[in-house]
């Protein structure tokens, strides 16, 4: 059983901690993130992500949640913490947290996400709001994607906003960040070379061919753009289509999160209709 040291100050593990949340530098030189929320925490631990730290509010009576959680972490390092401290940490104003985790993170390596016949890796060019890609990691982990991709400089998914809009979807799904879409790029190549047909395509509405009318079936890379800009002139030529959702009335683009998602969803249409058809018919 793991010894509990209290925390009542803002000391210099407190700091360490406001840093992880507020600070992208240092979360990403500690190569770890403060875990907000019952279904993250939750599912890190189902998902097997490295634990560093459980945070409990020392004047707050446990569920039986949090007593699970303490179960599963048996040997991690616990700090009860001085309850407006915890709400500081919490990232709501009304309320404090019974429990917060520090938690590990993985490599930014494109091996990460499987490859195959059906891979669906979805690409985020340069996000800015950390929102965006949580809301993206949620819908490709909902339609099935095989990972998602954030190139250039962009928003960090491990910024608080971004892990509590994915709701848990990214301890699920592999997302990996990548200094350019060169390193996308290459890997498909290497993966073509391999004999695995992979696709690049993007979203634009200015695209050369309509969603509902490509085949989204078989291994495809596919890049959602930036929220103001939209894909970079490096991913438009990299792309072999350019995917255009169709839209009527006065709005000229869709967020980036729901272009994703509208993407996301006609490809697992696709593919499920496509295993329905291939499925043999029982006498």
């Amino acid at each position: 059983m793991s010894r509990t040291l209290r925390i009542s100050t803002r000391n210099a593990t407190f700091q360490q901690w406001q840093a992880l949340l507020t600070n992208r530098t240092k979360r990403h030189r500690a190569g770890e993130f403060l875990v907000q929320g019952v279904r993250p925490i939750t599912l890190a631990l189902e998902h097997g992500w490295p634990v560093h730290a459980i945070l409990l509010d020392d004047a707050h009576r446990l569920s039986q949640w949090s007593h699970d959680v303490l179960d599963r972490t048996s040997g991690v390092s616990r700090f009860a913490v001085e309850r407006e401290l915890m709400r500081e940490l919490g990232g709501k104003d009304d309320e404090s947290p019974e429990l917060l985790a520090v938690v590990g993170m993985p490599a930014d390596d494109l091996a990460r996400i499987p490859t195959g016949a059906q891979m669906l890796t979805l690409v985020f060019d340069r996000p800015t709001t950390p929102a965006n890609i949580g809301a993206l990691i949620r819908s490709a982990d909902a339609f099935g994607a095989s990972g998602l991709v954030v190139t250039g400089h962009a928003a960090d998914p491990y910024d608080p906003k971004a892990v509590r809009a994915s709701t848990g979807s990214l301890f699920a799904l592999p997302v990996v960040q990548v200094a350019s879409h060169r390193e996308v790029v290459d890997d498909v190549v290497a993966l073509r070379r391999s004999g695995l047909p992979v696709e690049i395509l993007g979203s634009d509405e200015g695209g050369d061919a309509d969603l509902a009318a490509h085949d989204l079936t078989g291994p495809k890379v596919i890049a959602i753009g930036n929220e103001t800009r939209g894909l970079s002139s490096a991913w438009r030529e990299a792309c072999d289509h350019i995917l255009r959702i169709p839209m009527t009335g006065a709005a000229s683009s869709l967020n980036a999160a729901a272009a994703g998602t509208v993407v996301l969803y006609e490809a697992a249409r696709q593919r499920a209709a496509q295993t329905v058809a291939g499925t043999p018919s029982v006498s």
